[in-house]
């Protein structure tokens, strides 16, 4: 998978996910098995640049290239001079959000509230192209409702237009994420355009992996919500896709490491005060499916410190792990 002079090093990427894929869930991911990671969305708001919630969502440092930021608004020259502040500031790719289906987001005609003008998309693309020197890529869901899917259109538009990689939701925007992905319009705008493709959407297992990138001839696949208390999910699909082997779930106490690690990262990217807040959900995704969970996720929610939160994670996965050597 090569995207402009950026050669990965497989087909899996992590999909940008608004408040989840910050720089430490990024490296994470990166260290067990991603091929590249897409920041969250950043505003073309130029009022938002200075805020230190956008810096720290184009936070690269320490990452491993390339750097994708993705934008997102609906004025092609104001994407255009936040492209560019972001190739300023390190990004080495710019990936353009026109598949959000969030309310907030549509509401002001931006996300994938966009694909139902398809000749504002071939402005705001051609802008951004024309103002930045590095690859420009493109996110879209599969059109607007099922009674709409136009992204055959919108691809033939990115691809006149000068982007170097789409990827595909197989979900329109009216779907949400309610019902199961289809990747019927993928297979098909894959067959229509040269540009690389990456399907998108339900791909939670290294068998749908597989089936996916089969079904739809896709370049790569990009993984969302399966990764959230599962990074090592890019580790199991790449054993896959190179073995036909399925990798052995990872014991109590690797996930814990992998968490522990995950923590520290937070704690020190966001501060303690913010950090423990963000780390909530992370810990609730690592212990969903386990015994005693739910009791647990009650519990860990309520303390505003990283000393009790850290007793608490460590308390939790030593009582998993001594349950998995009696079992042994």
């Amino acid at each position: 998978m090569r995207i402009g002079p950026y050669e990965l090093k497989n087909r899996l990427i992590l999909a940008p996910m608004a408040g989840v894929t910050d720089r430490p869930f990024r490296q994470l991911c990166r260290k067990l098995g991603a091929g590249m990671a897409v920041s969250e969305m950043v505003s073309s708001n130029s009022l938002l640049w200075g805020s230190e919630k956008t810096r720290r969502r184009a936070n690269h440092e320490g990452e491993i290239d390339p750097k994708s930021v993705q934008i997102m608004g609906t004025d092609p020259e104001l994407m255009a001079q936040a492209a560019s502040h972001n190739v300023h500031n390190g990004a080495q790719i710019i990936d353009i959000n026109m598949g959000c289906p969030a309310k907030k987001v549509c509401n002001v005609l931006a996300g994938s509230a966009l694909l139902q003008d398809e000749p504002l998309v071939g402005r705001i693309l051609q802008a951004v192209v024309r103002a930045v020197p590095v690859p420009v890529t493109l996110k879209i869901r599969t059109g607007w409702d099922r009674d709409n899917r136009n992204a055959v259109n919108i691809a033939r538009i990115a691809e006149d237009s000068g982007i170097q990689s789409l990827a595909i939701h197989g979900r329109t925007r009216a779907d949400q994420y309610h019902g199961e992905a289809e990747y019927d319009t993928i297979a098909e705008v894959k067959s229509r355009v040269n540009i690389p493709i990456v399907a998108n959407g339900d791909i939670t297992s290294p068998e749908k992996a597989k089936f996916v990138l089969d079904y739809t001839a896709a370049d790569a696949i990009m993984i969302g919500r399966a990764a959230q208390g599962r990074p090592w999910i890019f580790c199991e699909i790449n054993h896959f896709l190179q073995t036909g082997l399925k990798l052995i779930e990872p014991s109590a106490e690797e996930v814990r490491d992998i968490l522990l690690e995950h923590l520290q990262n937070l704690y020190e990217f966001y501060g303690e005060h913010t950090g423990v807040r963000v780390a909530r959900k992370h810990i609730s995704w690592y212990s969903k499916g386990q015994p005693h969970g739910a009791a647990f996720r009650q519990a860990v929610n309520r303390v505003d410190n990283q000393k009790q939160q850290l007793e608490m994670v460590h308390h939790f996965f030593d009582r998993l792990i001594a349950q998995e050597e009696m079992a042994a």
